[in-house]
């Protein structure tokens, strides 16, 4: 299984995320390794439809042969005819996985039935291990601790901000009623003091039509200027204040869509953990709280020959 396709933003963890996450760890072992193996490939393949099959110790499929192999972490997805299986081997090794675990894994999913093997090493692999992998498609990833090479390029803490989106009314216009005694034509006015009777008699809050517009400027471009007209005949206006009545066919709302900074999010976070792809050339940077994010560490310039 790839690890995913591009991400155009980091992937920031909901709200049920703190209470279940093994990424408050910063202690790894093999157990944890494992553990956000899945979570990454859980994470990343979200969007794709990927799925968690099973994970750890009791995690076993049946192969061919009558043996049963124990999975690291097993995935499936579809193409929406075929469903095809990953199965995922993590190596939490102080040395570099060598091409007898590429053979291992290739026999294990080919006794099992399994579409695709990928092996998850914290060391990395021997040159033999990555020949042979290629020829057998194995994917190979490499999850580590960041270290000190690692920081050149990127920012040790970092924030995560977001805008909001909000609805403004800039003025409300009533039309007097054609039966209106007063000789007013357009009123600007202040809708906190004033109660609307519609013509059967029901008294309706004018905040309603507010709420109602102010859901409609969503749908149209930032800081573009929507006029709505709103026909309510032989309606009247009362002001909760001075007690007065105008009867009115209706009101003009005048209202854009406004963008202003939003919360910051995990405004302290530290990246932790490092994962790329050797075949695929991809890169992620999984931080403490879980967020994940494509590696844009900037490129050093060849010297040019």
């Amino acid at each position: 299984m790839p690890l995913a396709a591009s991400l155009n933003e980091p992937f920031v963890p909901n709200e049920n995320y703190q209470s279940t996450s093994i990424m408050t760890e910063t202690e790894l072992d093999w157990e944890v390794y494992e553990q956000v193996t899945k979570y990454i490939y859980q994470t990343l393949g979200e969007k794709a439809g990927v799925k968690i099959l099973g994970h750890g110790k009791d995690c076993k499929v049946l192969g061919k042969s009558g043996v049963e192999h124990q999975i690291d972490v097993l995935t499936s997805h579809s193409d929406g005819i075929h469903n095809y299986k990953t199965a995922i081997e993590c190596k939490y090794w102080k040395d570099n996985v060598n091409k007898d675990i590429i053979m291992k894994v290739a026999e294990i999913i080919e006794d099992a039935g399994i579409n695709k093997g990928v092996i998850v090493s914290k060391q990395g692999y021997t040159p033999d291990a990555i020949t042979f992998a290629k020829y057998k498609n194995i994917g190979l990833v490499e999850l580590r601790e960041m270290q000190e090479e690692d920081w050149e390029g990127r920012p040790r803490i970092f924030d995560i901000k977001s805008t909001v989106r909000r609805p403004e009314i800039i003025k409300v216009t009533i039309l007097p009623s054609l039966f209106n005694k007063s000789d007013i034509e357009q009123e600007q006015i202040q809708t906190d003091t004033l109660k609307l009777i519609i013509n059967t008699g029901e008294t309706v809050s004018i905040e309603k039509y507010l709420t109602e517009f102010k859901k409609e400027l969503h749908n149209h471009p930032m800081g573009k200027v929507v006029d709505k007209r709103v026909l309510l005949p032989m309606s009247k206006l009362v002001n909760s204040k001075s007690d007065k009545t105008l009867f009115i066919d209706g009101f003009i709302l005048k209202g854009r869509l406004t963008e202003l900074p939003g919360p910051k999010f995990f405004p302290v976070d530290e990246i932790w953990l490092l994962m790329k792809s050797i075949f695929e050339e991809k890169s992620y940077t999984i931080s403490k709280r879980g967020v994940i994010t494509e590696d844009e560490k900037p490129k050093v310039a060849k010297p040019s020959s």
